[in-house]
């Protein structure tokens, strides 16, 4: 820095008494000649360029290879006409797991439709009869349309059963049991609303006395419009029930965990 400095000051005093017009300053305008160094300064300042070259070049050449995205070629003369070209990732493997063949695959993906079909077969309602609704039930199981024909047979035991069909206005007295039987039920079980009554409180809505709904006590799968609704609602809503178990996935999901 003091040779720096010395070189400077020497520059500055020899061109102040320099003849020449054309190098003496002038404001903020001077030649382009001024911007030369003296020899000795450009010999300082290329042979420390000349010593950190090397080591400038080791340190791209190093940063190219670590980076996983560039595109830049190297910097050796072999590699200078030779630019990278950017390779696509590997497709991801389609093939099944090792130890699964063809057949095993499709037994594990048919279970659940033997579940299913077995499950919708032999729907058994529970006994649940609260108001007016609970003769249609009773009507949709007698010999006129047979519910016996689709599986369904109607158990007195909550622990036998694995759908409940809520007929009738559901009071607020009757709200503890019916949640009572509902968890006594086994899984899977579902549950479905007969009427106005039972869907949202119907023609005792604003009663003091009457739930709005038994959904509010229970999760209700099928929905059955009415007041009353007929026997032949009654058995459209429980083939829908069977539409529902039917879509049901619980081995493929606990399979693929």
């Amino acid at each position: 820095m003091l040779w720096t400095h010395t070189a400077l000051r020497w520059q500055s005093a020899s061109l102040l008494s320099s003849p020449d017009p054309t190098i003496i300053y002038r404001g903020r305008r001077c030649d382009r000649r001024l911007t030369s160094l003296p020899p000795e300064i450009m010999a300082l300042i290329t042979r420390n360029t000349a010593s950190r070259l090397p080591l400038l070049l080791a340190n791209h050449r190093a940063a190219a290879a670590a980076s996983l995205h560039t595109t830049i070629p190297s910097l050796s003369p072999d590699n200078a006409t030779k630019p990278t070209s950017y390779a696509p990732p590997p497709s991801p493997a389609t093939s099944s797991p090792v130890g699964l063949s063809k057949t095993a695959e499709f037994v594990i993906s048919k279970v659940d439709d033997v579940i299913n079909y077995v499950r919708r077969g032999s729907i058994w309602p529970m006994t649940f009869g609260l108001a007016c609704c609970a003769v249609e039930m009773m009507h949709t199981g007698a010999a006129r349309y047979d519910l016996d024909r689709f599986g369904v047979i109607f158990r007195p035991s909550p622990r036998q059963s694995d759908c409940m069909i809520v007929a009738g206005t559901l009071t607020n007295k009757m709200a503890p049991a019916l949640r009572k039987v509902y968890d006594q039920m086994p899984e899977p079980r579902w549950v479905i609303s007969m009427g106005s009554c039972a869907n949202g409180g119907g023609y005792y809505h604003y009663s003091y006395s009457v739930v709005r709904g038994c959904d509010r006590i229970v999760p209700v799968d099928i929905y059955v419009p009415g007041c009353p609704p007929t026997a032949e609602a009654l058995l459209y809503g429980i083939l829908q029930l069977q539409k529902k178990i039917n879509r049901r996935k619980d081995f493929m999901h606990w399979w693929t965990k």
